[in-house]
């Protein structure tokens, strides 16, 4: 999967592609479509929600150049397989998840397979998380019409953020980095997500 599906599409942080050798997606996933896991698209985990494909997970990762001590801000916890990325590579890694019933199954889950650097909470995710703020970088893992003012004000000077952004159809997978206080844009291509649901997000 790593090298056919991620290295070879032009991945090629070495952090990067070490979490993802070490971060078994199989496990993030329901028993019933194990088969599927190592595939390159995304894969249902229920309330609604998808594990996403594993290049865009790379992509985005990539994009945010994680540092050994960098503390990350992640929207949308999900199945925990993009946490577990970030956990790999970065010091300290918050996590927010809208929906209780998933929160609750991927905390066990990051805690059975050791990982001690993570703490989830459930909230509107598109508020952030002031209280751990300011982050060196933010990921966000679900679709919002704009970029919540919220995050980029909890973005360090220098931090990085992507963040899927457009319609509720398609969106624009956008790489923000916070320069002497302004929002340096970059695109990094075409996606497609679930919606973000918040305050800052969708309303619905």
């Amino acid at each position: 999967m790593v090298k056919s599906q991620i290295e070879s599409r032009g991945i090629k942080d070495p952090k990067v592609l070490e979490a993802f050798l070490t971060v078994k997606r199989h496990l993030f996933v329901e028993e019933a479509l194990r088969s599927q896991s190592h595939n390159d698209y995304p894969l249902p985990i229920g309330s609604g929600q998808t594990i996403s494909q594993p290049y865009i997970v790379a992509l985005m990762t990539e994009g945010l150049e994680l540092k050994e001590d960098d503390r990350v801000l992640e929207i949308g916890t999900g199945s925990g397989y993009q946490t577990a990325i970030l956990a790999e590579i970065a010091k300290e890694v918050y996590s927010i998840e809208r929906i209780g019933e998933l929160s609750d199954r991927t905390i066990d889950l990051l805690e059975e397979l050791g990982y001690t650097n993570i703490e989830i909470k459930v909230d509107d995710g598109t508020t952030g998380w002031v209280s751990k703020s300011p982050f060196d970088a933010i990921v966000v893992t679900a679709a919002s019409p704009d970029i919540p003012r919220p995050l980029t004000d909890q973005l360090k000077e220098g931090g990085r953020m992507v963040i899927p952004v457009g319609g509720r159809a398609s969106q624009d997978l956008v790489k923000v980095t916070k320069k002497r206080g302004k929002l340096v844009k970059e695109s990094l291509g075409g996606c497609r997500f679930v919606k973000l649901i918040g305050e800052y997000g969708w309303r619905d």
